[in-house]
C-alpha cells in the first residue's frame, strides 16, 4: 500500500510471485500516509488537499468504499507561538492503540500536535499533556517544514499507556500514563546544527521505530546520523558510519527486525545539503550487529546518475521481504532480507509511504 503525491496505490502479489498494481484511490490527491490497522484490517488514508486542507478517510472493506471522517482540529485560541494561531498544516503520522483498546487511534501533525481518538476516528482530541509541555513554544521548531511536526508514534505492545513520539525538531518524548505527562528522551543524541549539540530539546529524529517483539530496543534515523537505544530511550548511542567508512549516515527511513532487534536497514542519502543518492548510486544498508558494522546492498538498484531518496515512511518490512519507494516514483522490493532488489514500477508519483498489509 503506497501513499503517493497523486493518490493511494495498492500492489498485490500474483500467483507467479510478481506484484501488480490492482487499485488506485483518491486519484490526483496527495496521500501523506496510507496505513492499515492490524487489529481489524481497516485501511486509513490521510490526505493533503492543496486547497481543502487535511482530510481523514477510512475503509473497512479493503478499499471498496471509503468514509470521510471529521479531521482533527486545534481548539479555538490555540497558538503555535504567541500570536500565531494553530491549525493543522499536515497529517504526518498514524498509529493504532494497543490490542486491549480496539477503538484507540493516534495522529501526529504539523505544527506538533498529537491527536487521540477513542472511537475509531469518529472524533479526535488534542493531547494536552504534550501540547502544553513547557518546552514547546520556545524550543520546538521546524526543520524541513515550517513548523515542528510529529512524524513517529510508538505504542508499547506491553502497555497501552506507554507511548513514544518523534518530533522534528524537538526530539523523542515519552509518556507512561497514557499521554497525561511527557518527558524528553534525548540523552546521547546530537544536533550539530545547534549551539549546544547535546541540548535536551531541539534534536531532529527523522524517524523513530521499535522492534515489535523487543520494544525496549529503539532505532532512529536522525538528521545527524543513526542512533539506537537498548533501554527504551534512556540512552542513545550513535551507530552510523563515519565519513570514509561507508554510506550509512544521513537519511530519512529506517526499519528494524521484529525478532532480531540488532538488525536494521536504512536507505542513505548524500547529506543534508545534497539530498540525492550517495555518489549517484542507490543502495540499502543493513546492520546485523546493532550498528557495529554495516553492509551496503546494490544488486538491482541504479548505480549511476541516480537522484532518488526515500522519505521517512517509505520503507517497510514483512518477514524477509522489504519494499521502499522513492521521491522520483520508483518502487523496489526484496525477498532476501534486502540483499537484492527488483523494480515493481518506475512510473509512480512521488512516494510518501509504503506499508505491507
Amino acid at each position: 500500500m503506497l501513499g503517493t503525491r497523486k493518490g493511494l496505490a495498492v500492489f498485490e502479489k500474483g500467483p507467479q510471485g510478481n506484484y501488480l498494481q490492482t487499485q488506485m484511490h483518491f486519484l490526483g490527491i496527495p496521500v501523506s500516509i496510507a496505513a492499515v490497522d492490524e487489529r481489524n484490517g481497516t485501511w486509513w488514508a490521510l490526505l493533503d488537499h492543496g486547497h481543502w486542507g487535511c482530510k481523514v478517510h477510512k475503509s473497512t472493506d479493503e478499499g471498496k468504499t471509503w468514509k470521510e471522517l471529521e479531521s482533527p482540529k486545534y481548539p479555538e485560541g490555540e497558538e503555535i507561538k504567541d500570536g500565531v494561531p494553530a491549525s493543522v498544516k499536515y497529517l504526518w503520522a498514524f498509529a493504532h492503540g494497543g490490542k486491549d483498546r480496539p477503538e484507540e487511534l493516534f495522529l501526529g501533525s504539523e505544527p506538533g500536535g498529537l491527536f487521540h481518538s477513542k472511537d475509531q476516528g469518529t472524533s479526535f482530541q488534542l493531547n494536552r499533556g504534550l501540547w502544553e509541555h513547557p518546552s514547546r513554544k520556545e524550543q520546538w521548531f521546524g526543520g524541513g517544514r515550517d513548523f515542528p511536526g510529529i512524524h513517529s508514534i510508538i505504542v508499547d505492545p506491553r502497555d497501552s499507556d506507554h507511548i513514544f513520539v518523534g518530533i522534528s525538531c524537538a526530539g523523542v518524548f515519552e509518556s507512561r500514563d497514557g499521554g497525561t505527562n511527557w518527558i524528553p528522551k534525548n540523552k546521547g543524541l546530537k544536533a550539530d546544527f545547534l549551539p549546544d549539540a547535546n541540548s535536551e530539546i531541539g534534536q531532529d529524529p527523522h524517524l523513530l521505530v521499535a522492534s515489535k517483539n523487543h520494544p525496549d530496543y529503539l532505532w532512529q534515523q536522525n538528521h545527524c546520523g543513526i542512533f539506537k537505544s537498548e533501554n527504551g530511550g534512556e540512552l542513545w548511542e550513535e551507530v552510523g558510519q563515519k565519513a570514509g567508512e561507508g554510506p550509512a549516515n544521513f537519511g530519512f527511513a529506517i526499519a528494524v527486525d521484529e525478532n532480531k532487534p540488532e538488525v536494521a536497514w536504512v536507505v542513505p542519502a548524500n547529506s543534508d545539503q545534497i539530498r540525492v543518492a550517495v555518489d549517484g548510486a542507490l543502495c540499502v544498508c543493513r546492520t546485523d550487529d546493532g550498528g557495529k558494522t554495516w553492509k551496503d546492498f546494490r544488486k538491482g538498484l541504479p548505480q549511476e546518475n541516480c537522484f532518488d531518496i526515500v522519505f521517512r515512511h517509505a520503507l517497510d518490512k514483512s518477514g524477509e521481504t522489504l519494499a521502499f519507494g522513492t521521491t522520483t516514483g520508483n518502487l523496489y522490493l526484496s525477498d532476501d532480507y534486502g540483499e537484492s532488489w527488483k523494480s515493481l514500477s518506475n512510473n509512480m508519483p512521488m512516494i510518501y509511504s509504503v506499508e505491507f498489509y
